[in-house]
Protein backbone atom coordinates (compact mmCIF):
# COMPACT_ATOMS: atom_id res chain seq x y z
CA UNK A 1 0.00 0.00 0.00
CA UNK A 2 1.33 3.46 -0.82
CA UNK A 3 2.90 5.21 2.12
CA UNK A 4 1.34 8.40 3.39
CA UNK A 5 3.48 11.43 2.83
CA UNK A 6 3.13 15.15 2.65
CA UNK A 7 2.90 16.43 -0.89
CA UNK A 8 3.88 20.07 -1.26
CA UNK A 9 1.46 21.84 -3.50
CA UNK A 10 4.32 23.78 -5.00
CA UNK A 11 5.51 20.65 -6.78
CA UNK A 12 2.45 20.84 -8.99
CA UNK A 13 1.65 24.54 -8.82
CA UNK A 14 0.61 26.20 -12.02
CA UNK A 15 3.47 28.62 -11.74
CA UNK A 16 1.40 31.79 -12.03
CA UNK A 17 1.18 32.52 -8.32
CA UNK A 18 -1.35 32.47 -5.54
CA UNK A 19 -3.65 35.03 -7.18
CA UNK A 20 -4.08 32.94 -10.30
CA UNK A 21 -4.80 29.86 -8.22
CA UNK A 22 -7.33 31.74 -6.09
CA UNK A 23 -9.18 33.12 -9.12
CA UNK A 24 -9.23 29.68 -10.74
CA UNK A 25 -10.64 28.13 -7.57
CA UNK A 26 -13.38 30.76 -7.22
CA UNK A 27 -14.51 30.28 -10.83
CA UNK A 28 -14.44 26.49 -10.49
CA UNK A 29 -16.35 26.69 -7.19
CA UNK A 30 -18.97 28.88 -8.89
CA UNK A 31 -19.36 26.17 -11.52
CA UNK A 32 -19.88 23.74 -8.65
CA UNK A 33 -22.58 26.08 -7.27
CA UNK A 34 -24.43 25.97 -10.60
CA UNK A 35 -24.20 22.19 -10.78
CA UNK A 36 -25.66 21.71 -7.32
CA UNK A 37 -28.49 24.17 -8.03
CA UNK A 38 -29.46 22.09 -11.06
CA UNK A 39 -29.21 18.93 -9.00
CA UNK A 40 -31.55 20.06 -6.21
CA UNK A 41 -34.02 22.34 -8.07
CA UNK A 42 -36.32 19.53 -9.32
CA UNK A 43 -37.35 18.68 -5.75
CA UNK A 44 -39.46 21.88 -5.61
CA UNK A 45 -41.26 21.25 -8.90
CA UNK A 46 -42.16 17.54 -8.81
CA UNK A 47 -45.94 18.15 -9.33
CA UNK A 48 -45.21 20.34 -12.37
CA UNK A 49 -42.77 17.78 -13.79
CA UNK A 50 -45.24 14.95 -13.19
CA UNK A 51 -47.88 16.82 -15.20
CA UNK A 52 -45.51 17.87 -17.98
CA UNK A 53 -43.95 14.43 -18.50
CA UNK A 54 -47.06 12.38 -17.76
CA UNK A 55 -45.28 10.49 -14.98
CA UNK A 56 -46.12 9.65 -11.40
CA UNK A 57 -44.06 11.17 -8.60
CA UNK A 58 -42.13 7.88 -8.46
CA UNK A 59 -41.51 8.07 -12.19
CA UNK A 60 -40.20 11.62 -11.88
CA UNK A 61 -37.92 10.54 -9.03
CA UNK A 62 -36.50 7.78 -11.25
CA UNK A 63 -35.98 10.26 -14.09
CA UNK A 64 -34.19 12.67 -11.77
CA UNK A 65 -32.00 9.81 -10.54
CA UNK A 66 -30.51 9.53 -14.05
CA UNK A 67 -28.30 12.44 -13.01
CA UNK A 68 -26.27 10.02 -10.88
CA UNK A 69 -26.02 7.46 -13.70
CA UNK A 70 -24.03 10.06 -15.59
CA UNK A 71 -22.32 11.55 -12.56
CA UNK A 72 -20.97 8.39 -10.94
CA UNK A 73 -19.21 6.61 -13.86
CA UNK A 74 -17.94 9.83 -15.42
CA UNK A 75 -16.25 10.66 -12.12
CA UNK A 76 -13.53 8.25 -13.22
CA UNK A 77 -13.26 9.93 -16.62
CA UNK A 78 -13.13 13.38 -15.02
CA UNK A 79 -10.37 12.42 -12.58
CA UNK A 80 -8.15 10.89 -15.24
CA UNK A 81 -8.80 13.76 -17.67
CA UNK A 82 -7.89 16.39 -15.08
CA UNK A 83 -4.64 14.60 -14.22
CA UNK A 84 -3.73 14.31 -17.90
CA UNK A 85 -5.18 17.46 -19.50
CA UNK A 86 -5.79 19.90 -16.65
CA UNK A 87 -8.91 21.92 -15.74
CA UNK A 88 -8.83 24.42 -18.64
CA UNK A 89 -9.06 21.72 -21.33
CA UNK A 90 -11.91 19.86 -19.66
CA UNK A 91 -14.16 22.05 -17.48
CA UNK A 92 -15.41 24.58 -20.09
CA UNK A 93 -16.65 21.76 -22.32
CA UNK A 94 -18.30 20.12 -19.31
CA UNK A 95 -20.19 23.34 -18.54
CA UNK A 96 -21.48 23.42 -22.12
CA UNK A 97 -22.66 19.81 -21.72
CA UNK A 98 -24.64 20.89 -18.65
CA UNK A 99 -26.18 23.67 -20.75
CA UNK A 100 -27.29 21.19 -23.40
CA UNK A 101 -28.68 18.90 -20.71
CA UNK A 102 -30.74 21.71 -19.17
CA UNK A 103 -32.21 22.70 -22.55
CA UNK A 104 -33.16 19.09 -23.28
CA UNK A 105 -34.81 18.87 -19.87
CA UNK A 106 -36.90 21.94 -20.74
CA UNK A 107 -38.28 20.28 -23.87
CA UNK A 108 -41.29 18.69 -22.16
CA UNK A 109 -40.48 15.28 -23.63
CA UNK A 110 -39.72 12.60 -21.05
CA UNK A 111 -37.25 10.95 -23.45
CA UNK A 112 -35.34 14.18 -24.10
CA UNK A 113 -35.51 15.09 -20.42
CA UNK A 114 -34.04 11.70 -19.49
CA UNK A 115 -31.10 12.28 -21.82
CA UNK A 116 -30.79 15.85 -20.54
CA UNK A 117 -30.71 14.77 -16.91
CA UNK A 118 -28.04 12.19 -17.74
CA UNK A 119 -25.95 14.86 -19.51
CA UNK A 120 -26.32 17.17 -16.50
CA UNK A 121 -24.64 14.45 -14.45
CA UNK A 122 -21.93 13.87 -17.05
CA UNK A 123 -20.98 17.54 -17.19
CA UNK A 124 -21.68 18.21 -13.54
CA UNK A 125 -19.07 15.79 -12.26
CA UNK A 126 -16.31 17.90 -13.81
CA UNK A 127 -17.50 20.78 -11.62
CA UNK A 128 -17.06 18.88 -8.38
CA UNK A 129 -13.94 16.91 -9.29
CA UNK A 130 -12.37 19.95 -10.97
CA UNK A 131 -13.00 22.34 -8.09
CA UNK A 132 -11.68 19.82 -5.56
CA UNK A 133 -8.69 19.10 -7.81
CA UNK A 134 -7.75 22.80 -7.84
CA UNK A 135 -8.26 23.15 -4.08
CA UNK A 136 -6.19 20.06 -3.28
CA UNK A 137 -3.39 20.50 -5.81
CA UNK A 138 -2.80 24.23 -6.21
CA UNK A 139 -2.66 25.20 -2.52
CA UNK A 140 -0.51 24.16 0.48
CA UNK A 141 -1.40 20.81 2.12
CA UNK A 142 -2.00 22.53 5.46
CA UNK A 143 -5.00 24.29 3.87
CA UNK A 144 -6.34 21.28 1.98
CA UNK A 145 -9.22 20.25 4.25
CA UNK A 146 -10.32 23.85 4.77
CA UNK A 147 -10.36 24.58 1.03
CA UNK A 148 -12.09 21.34 0.10
CA UNK A 149 -14.68 22.14 2.77
CA UNK A 150 -15.07 25.62 1.31
CA UNK A 151 -15.47 24.07 -2.14
CA UNK A 152 -18.32 21.90 -0.90
CA UNK A 153 -19.72 25.01 0.76
CA UNK A 154 -20.14 26.56 -2.69
CA UNK A 155 -21.81 23.39 -3.92
CA UNK A 156 -24.26 23.23 -1.05
CA UNK A 157 -24.98 26.94 -1.41
CA UNK A 158 -26.15 26.02 -4.89
CA UNK A 159 -28.13 23.12 -3.47
CA UNK A 160 -29.80 25.44 -1.01
CA UNK A 161 -30.49 28.04 -3.72
CA UNK A 162 -32.02 25.30 -5.87
CA UNK A 163 -34.67 24.91 -3.18
CA UNK A 164 -34.70 28.16 -1.19
CA UNK A 165 -34.66 30.49 -4.22
CA UNK A 166 -36.26 28.36 -6.94
CA UNK A 167 -39.15 27.17 -4.76
CA UNK A 168 -40.68 30.65 -4.35
CA UNK A 169 -40.15 31.35 -8.06
CA UNK A 170 -42.06 28.22 -9.07
CA UNK A 171 -44.68 28.86 -6.38
CA UNK A 172 -45.04 32.42 -7.70
CA UNK A 173 -45.90 31.25 -11.19
CA UNK A 174 -42.58 30.88 -13.04
CA UNK A 175 -43.01 28.16 -15.65
CA UNK A 176 -40.76 25.20 -14.91
CA UNK A 177 -39.52 24.98 -18.52
CA UNK A 178 -38.47 28.66 -18.53
CA UNK A 179 -36.36 27.99 -15.48
CA UNK A 180 -34.53 25.18 -17.28
CA UNK A 181 -34.00 27.29 -20.42
CA UNK A 182 -32.39 29.90 -18.18
CA UNK A 183 -30.16 27.25 -16.62
CA UNK A 184 -29.13 26.09 -20.07
CA UNK A 185 -28.02 29.61 -20.97
CA UNK A 186 -26.21 29.85 -17.63
CA UNK A 187 -24.34 26.64 -18.45
CA UNK A 188 -22.96 28.09 -21.68
CA UNK A 189 -22.06 31.33 -19.92
CA UNK A 190 -20.23 29.37 -17.23
CA UNK A 191 -18.24 27.56 -19.91
CA UNK A 192 -17.09 30.90 -21.33
CA UNK A 193 -15.99 32.15 -17.89
CA UNK A 194 -14.04 28.96 -17.23
CA UNK A 195 -12.28 29.27 -20.58
CA UNK A 196 -11.28 32.84 -19.77
CA UNK A 197 -10.12 32.47 -16.17
CA UNK A 198 -8.66 28.98 -15.89
CA UNK A 199 -4.90 29.04 -16.62
CA UNK A 200 -3.28 26.72 -19.09
CA UNK A 201 -1.60 23.65 -17.66
CA UNK A 202 2.14 23.46 -18.10
CA UNK A 203 2.97 20.80 -20.66
CA UNK A 204 4.94 17.88 -19.34
CA UNK A 205 7.11 15.55 -21.32
CA UNK A 206 5.13 12.41 -22.10
CA UNK A 207 6.59 9.24 -20.71
CA UNK A 208 7.28 6.57 -23.31
CA UNK A 209 4.91 3.64 -23.33
CA UNK A 210 1.33 2.72 -24.09
CA UNK A 211 -1.32 5.45 -23.74
CA UNK A 212 -3.65 2.82 -22.36
CA UNK A 213 -1.19 2.06 -19.56
CA UNK A 214 -0.84 5.77 -18.88
CA UNK A 215 -4.60 6.10 -18.50
CA UNK A 216 -5.29 2.92 -16.52
CA UNK A 217 -2.15 2.88 -14.35
CA UNK A 218 -3.40 5.56 -11.92
CA UNK A 219 -6.70 3.71 -11.49
CA UNK A 220 -4.85 0.53 -10.61
CA UNK A 221 -2.79 2.31 -7.97
CA UNK A 222 -5.77 4.08 -6.39
CA UNK A 223 -8.24 1.18 -6.51
CA UNK A 224 -5.82 -1.36 -5.06
CA UNK A 225 -5.30 0.85 -2.00
CA UNK A 226 -7.82 -0.31 0.67
CA UNK A 227 -7.88 3.21 2.10
CA UNK A 228 -9.37 4.45 -1.19
CA UNK A 229 -12.26 2.00 -0.96
CA UNK A 230 -12.90 2.90 2.67
CA UNK A 231 -12.98 6.61 1.79
CA UNK A 232 -15.52 6.02 -1.00
CA UNK A 233 -17.79 3.89 1.18
CA UNK A 234 -17.72 6.35 4.08
CA UNK A 235 -18.43 9.36 1.87
CA UNK A 236 -21.23 7.53 0.05
CA UNK A 237 -22.99 6.43 3.22
CA UNK A 238 -22.79 9.95 4.68
CA UNK A 239 -23.97 11.66 1.48
CA UNK A 240 -27.09 9.55 0.79
CA UNK A 241 -29.24 11.22 3.47
CA UNK A 242 -28.78 14.53 1.63
CA UNK A 243 -28.74 13.44 -2.03
CA UNK A 244 -31.77 11.14 -1.81
CA UNK A 245 -33.74 11.87 1.35
CA UNK A 246 -33.49 15.66 1.39
CA UNK A 247 -32.89 16.69 -2.22
CA UNK A 248 -35.47 14.33 -3.74
CA UNK A 249 -38.01 13.49 -1.03
CA UNK A 250 -37.45 16.19 1.60
CA UNK A 251 -40.18 18.63 0.51
CA UNK A 252 -42.77 15.92 -0.02
CA UNK A 253 -41.90 14.23 3.29
CA UNK A 254 -42.48 17.45 5.19
CA UNK A 255 -45.75 18.09 3.37
CA UNK A 256 -47.18 14.61 3.84
CA UNK A 257 -45.66 13.45 7.11
CA UNK A 258 -45.81 16.78 8.98
CA UNK A 259 -48.62 18.58 7.12
CA UNK A 260 -46.47 21.60 6.25
CA UNK A 261 -47.59 23.84 3.42
CA UNK A 262 -45.45 23.95 0.29
CA UNK A 263 -43.56 27.15 1.15
CA UNK A 264 -42.73 25.99 4.68
CA UNK A 265 -41.64 22.57 3.45
CA UNK A 266 -39.28 24.15 0.93
CA UNK A 267 -37.79 26.41 3.58
CA UNK A 268 -37.24 23.54 6.03
CA UNK A 269 -35.75 21.24 3.38
CA UNK A 270 -33.40 23.98 2.17
CA UNK A 271 -31.87 24.29 5.63
CA UNK A 272 -30.03 20.97 5.14
CA UNK A 273 -27.78 22.20 2.28
CA UNK A 274 -27.58 25.51 4.14
CA UNK A 275 -26.13 23.57 7.08
CA UNK A 276 -23.60 22.03 4.71
CA UNK A 277 -22.51 25.55 3.81
CA UNK A 278 -21.53 26.05 7.42
CA UNK A 279 -20.35 22.54 8.21
CA UNK A 280 -18.01 21.85 5.29
CA UNK A 281 -15.54 24.72 5.84
CA UNK A 282 -15.98 24.54 9.64
CA UNK A 283 -15.21 20.81 9.91
CA UNK A 284 -12.40 21.20 7.37
CA UNK A 285 -10.91 24.02 9.42
CA UNK A 286 -11.19 21.99 12.63
CA UNK A 287 -9.52 19.04 10.94
CA UNK A 288 -6.65 21.21 9.67
CA UNK A 289 -6.19 22.79 13.09
CA UNK A 290 -6.15 19.37 14.78
CA UNK A 291 -3.97 17.94 12.03
CA UNK A 292 -6.21 14.87 12.07
CA UNK A 293 -9.11 13.60 9.96
CA UNK A 294 -10.62 10.61 11.77
CA UNK A 295 -11.92 12.29 14.95
CA UNK A 296 -13.81 14.89 12.92
CA UNK A 297 -15.30 12.32 10.52
CA UNK A 298 -16.47 10.09 13.37
CA UNK A 299 -17.76 12.95 15.52
CA UNK A 300 -19.72 14.45 12.64
CA UNK A 301 -21.19 11.06 11.68
CA UNK A 302 -22.34 10.36 15.25
CA UNK A 303 -24.19 13.68 15.40
CA UNK A 304 -25.65 13.07 11.91
CA UNK A 305 -26.99 9.72 13.08
CA UNK A 306 -28.74 11.39 16.02
CA UNK A 307 -30.26 14.08 13.77
CA UNK A 308 -31.61 11.59 11.23
CA UNK A 309 -33.11 9.44 13.95
CA UNK A 310 -34.96 12.47 15.36
CA UNK A 311 -36.15 13.64 11.91
CA UNK A 312 -37.68 10.23 11.20
CA UNK A 313 -38.92 9.17 14.62
CA UNK A 314 -38.76 12.13 17.01
CA UNK A 315 -41.67 14.42 17.87
CA UNK A 316 -41.98 17.68 15.93
CA UNK A 317 -41.74 21.11 17.52
CA UNK A 318 -39.16 20.27 20.19
CA UNK A 319 -36.31 22.26 18.63
CA UNK A 320 -36.50 25.86 17.38
CA UNK A 321 -37.63 26.16 13.78
CA UNK A 322 -35.01 25.18 11.18
CA UNK A 323 -32.50 24.08 13.86
CA UNK A 324 -32.68 20.36 13.12
CA UNK A 325 -32.22 20.80 9.36
CA UNK A 326 -29.26 23.14 9.86
CA UNK A 327 -27.60 20.75 12.32
CA UNK A 328 -28.19 17.80 9.97
CA UNK A 329 -26.46 19.65 7.14
CA UNK A 330 -23.67 20.89 9.37
CA UNK A 331 -22.79 17.40 10.63
CA UNK A 332 -23.10 15.99 7.10
CA UNK A 333 -20.08 18.11 6.21
CA UNK A 334 -17.98 15.28 7.63
CA UNK A 335 -18.63 13.47 4.35
CA UNK A 336 -16.15 15.78 2.60
CA UNK A 337 -13.15 14.83 4.74
CA UNK A 338 -12.66 11.43 3.04
CA UNK A 339 -11.98 13.46 -0.13
CA UNK A 340 -8.80 14.81 1.42
CA UNK A 341 -7.94 11.48 3.07
CA UNK A 342 -7.94 9.65 -0.27
CA UNK A 343 -5.63 12.28 -1.75
CA UNK A 344 -3.25 12.03 1.21
CA UNK A 345 -3.31 8.22 1.09
CA UNK A 346 -2.29 8.00 -2.60
CA UNK A 347 0.62 9.30 -4.70
CA UNK A 348 0.34 13.07 -5.28
CA UNK A 349 0.51 12.83 -9.08
CA UNK A 350 -2.78 10.90 -9.03
CA UNK A 351 -4.75 13.56 -7.15
CA UNK A 352 -7.38 13.97 -9.87
CA UNK A 353 -7.79 10.23 -10.30
CA UNK A 354 -8.17 9.76 -6.54
CA UNK A 355 -10.89 12.43 -6.43
CA UNK A 356 -12.62 10.79 -9.39
CA UNK A 357 -12.50 7.39 -7.71
CA UNK A 358 -14.07 8.60 -4.46
CA UNK A 359 -16.71 10.53 -6.41
CA UNK A 360 -17.49 7.35 -8.37
CA UNK A 361 -17.80 5.22 -5.25
CA UNK A 362 -19.70 7.93 -3.40
CA UNK A 363 -22.38 8.68 -5.95
CA UNK A 364 -22.78 5.09 -7.08
CA UNK A 365 -24.69 4.79 -3.81
CA UNK A 366 -27.05 7.55 -4.91
CA UNK A 367 -27.42 6.12 -8.43
CA UNK A 368 -28.26 2.62 -7.19
CA UNK A 369 -30.24 3.44 -4.06
CA UNK A 370 -32.39 6.30 -5.41
CA UNK A 371 -34.76 4.01 -7.38
CA UNK A 372 -34.75 1.50 -4.50
CA UNK A 373 -36.07 4.05 -2.00
CA UNK A 374 -38.66 5.19 -4.53
CA UNK A 375 -39.82 1.60 -5.10
CA UNK A 376 -40.05 0.93 -1.36
CA UNK A 377 -42.20 4.03 -0.83
CA UNK A 378 -44.47 3.09 -3.71
CA UNK A 379 -44.80 -0.47 -2.39
CA UNK A 380 -45.58 0.66 1.15
CA UNK A 381 -48.18 3.22 0.08
CA UNK A 382 -49.79 1.04 -2.56
CA UNK A 383 -48.97 3.67 -5.15
CA UNK A 384 -52.11 5.69 -4.46
CA UNK A 385 -52.77 8.86 -2.50
CA UNK A 386 -50.51 10.78 -0.12
CA UNK A 387 -48.03 8.77 1.92
CA UNK A 388 -48.01 8.72 5.70
CA UNK A 389 -45.14 9.29 8.10
CA UNK A 390 -44.84 5.58 8.86
CA UNK A 391 -44.21 4.89 5.17
CA UNK A 392 -41.27 7.28 5.18
CA UNK A 393 -39.99 5.89 8.48
CA UNK A 394 -39.96 2.34 7.14
CA UNK A 395 -38.43 3.33 3.81
CA UNK A 396 -35.66 5.55 5.14
CA UNK A 397 -34.79 3.79 8.40
CA UNK A 398 -31.91 2.00 6.56
CA UNK A 399 -30.19 5.40 6.33
CA UNK A 400 -29.53 5.12 10.06
CA UNK A 401 -27.84 1.76 9.55
CA UNK A 402 -25.77 3.23 6.72
CA UNK A 403 -24.43 6.06 8.87
CA UNK A 404 -23.63 3.57 11.65
CA UNK A 405 -21.66 1.47 9.17
CA UNK A 406 -19.79 4.60 8.04
CA UNK A 407 -18.73 5.22 11.65
CA UNK A 408 -17.37 1.67 11.94
CA UNK A 409 -15.51 1.99 8.63
CA UNK A 410 -14.02 5.32 9.74
CA UNK A 411 -12.45 3.52 12.69
CA UNK A 412 -10.56 1.38 10.15
CA UNK A 413 -9.12 4.38 8.29
CA UNK A 414 -5.45 5.19 8.75
CA UNK A 415 -4.94 8.72 9.99
CA UNK A 416 -3.43 10.90 7.24
CA UNK A 417 -3.51 14.34 8.86
CA UNK A 418 -0.44 16.51 9.26
CA UNK A 419 -0.15 15.67 12.98
CA UNK A 420 -0.08 11.95 12.27
CA UNK A 421 2.48 12.36 9.49
CA UNK A 422 4.67 14.52 11.73
CA UNK A 423 4.47 11.98 14.57
CA UNK A 424 5.37 9.21 12.16
CA UNK A 425 8.37 11.16 10.82
CA UNK A 426 9.62 11.91 14.35
CA UNK A 427 9.24 8.27 15.36
CA UNK A 428 11.08 7.16 12.23
CA UNK A 429 13.96 9.53 12.96
CA UNK A 430 14.23 8.29 16.54
CA UNK A 431 14.36 4.69 15.35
Amino acid sequence: MPQVSAHPASDRAIGAGATTAAVAWVVAATFFFLQYALRSAPSVMIPQLSEAFGLSAMGVASLLGLFYYGYAPFSLVAGAALDRLGPRRTMPTAAAVIGVGALLFASGSSEAASLGRFLQGVGGVFASVGAIYIAANWFPPSQAATLIGATQMFGMAGGSAGQFAVGPLIGGGLAWDRFWVGMGIAGFGMGALLLIFLPKKEEKAQQPGSWLRAMTGPFYVVFKNPQSILCGLIAGLLFVPTTIFDMVWGVRYLQEAHALDYASAVMHSATVPLGWIIGCPLLGFISDRLGRRKPVIIGGAVLLLACLAWILFGPAGVFPRYTLGLLTGLTSGAAMLPYIVIKEANPPQFGGTATGVINFLNFTFSALLGPVFGWILQHLSGGAGPMERQHYQTAFAPLLLGVAVAIILALLLKETGVAARTSFSVLKQEV
